[in-house]
């Protein structure tokens, strides 16, 4: 147990943690900090949140863990708001979709006043928010660890163990590795999955309310938050673009298929995607 866990910018994930540290009995006491006023009176009432600090840099002074739930472009920032204050036994931490700048500049502006470990929980939703935060979040979901060669062996430890207390599958990773692999199961279906509604927005808009299963499925990721994927897709730029590539030549030998009426290539290169499809570990119930 953490005797002193914070959490800062608290939405969907932040507030999981938060819920979940509480649950799971990870953290003694935890300490919340969100940007707006009106969010820190808020989260000040709920039962899995002991203080709420008004600063950062307060709600971070004497920490043990220290957790940044802020957008990509906002970790480094947050991270250099709270290096005066933080202890030189505090370790910092992010949940982040992307590593490699983060892991970078991070622990440049702490100064060594705080170790720095990246971390990227693969879990969520479309939804964003503190009051859609769920205490079973990360029950058997990966997360990613991700230290670099200068990265503290006691500090990627301890980051390693606060997740695994909350019952989540740790994978340890360097920073472009989790870049890549991200790319590709994450970031490429959430590229789909919009570009596919823009697509079809200029179709007749009476069409969508024939959508059937299938549809909503394949695009229920197109409902995230614009904004938050816009700063995501800048950060993994160039991963997203080899995603991409690879994507835009297998789509393009179906294309020759078709045109070709090679219904065996058609047949095969559905079957790969099934094979792949069906290889799934099962969700977490």
């Amino acid at each position: 147990m953490l005797p002193r866990l914070t959490i800062l910018a608290p939405g969907l994930l932040g507030a999981s943690v938060a819920q979940a540290a509480r649950h799971f009995g990870a953290a003694k006491h935890i300490t919340l900090w969100a940007r707006r006023p009106e969010i820190r009176l808020k989260l000040l009432t709920q039962p899995w949140c002991d203080a709420v600090a008004d600063t950062a840099a307060l709600a971070s002074a004497n920490a043990d863990l220290v957790v940044i739930c802020a957008p990509v472009d906002r970790v480094v920032p947050l991270a250099a708001e709270i290096a005066p204050t933080v202890s030189s036994h505090t370790v910092v931490t992010d949940v982040g979709s992307v590593k490699g700048e983060i892991c970078r500049g991070a622990p440049q502006v702490l100064k060594g006043r705080g170790a720095f470990v990246g971390s990227h929980p693969m879990a969520g939703s479309e939804k964003t928010g503190w009051e859609h935060g769920r205490a079973d979040l990360f029950v058997r979901r990966t997360v990613f660890v991700t230290p670099t060669e200068g990265t503290e062996p006691r500090a990627a430890e301890r980051v390693a163990a606060f997740w695994g207390a909350l019952d989540a599958e740790v994978a340890t990773v360097t920073p472009d590795t989790h870049d890549e692999i991200v790319a590709h199961i994450s970031h490429l279906p959430q590229v789909l999955a919009s570009t596919l509604c823009a697509a079809l927005a200029k179709r007749e808009g009476g069409w969508r309310n024939f959508a059937g299963g299938g549809l909503r499925d394949t695009t229920r990721i197109a409902a995230s938050d614009p904004k938050l994927w816009r700063t995501i897709l800048e950060q993994n730029r160039d991963e997203v673009l080899r995603a991409l590539r690879g994507y835009q030549d297998e789509l393009h030998h179906l294309e020759r298929a078709l045109a070709n009426r090679d219904w065996f290539e058609v047949q095969a290169i559905l079957e790969r995607g099934q094979a792949f499809r069906e290889q799934f570990r099962p969700p977490p119930s």
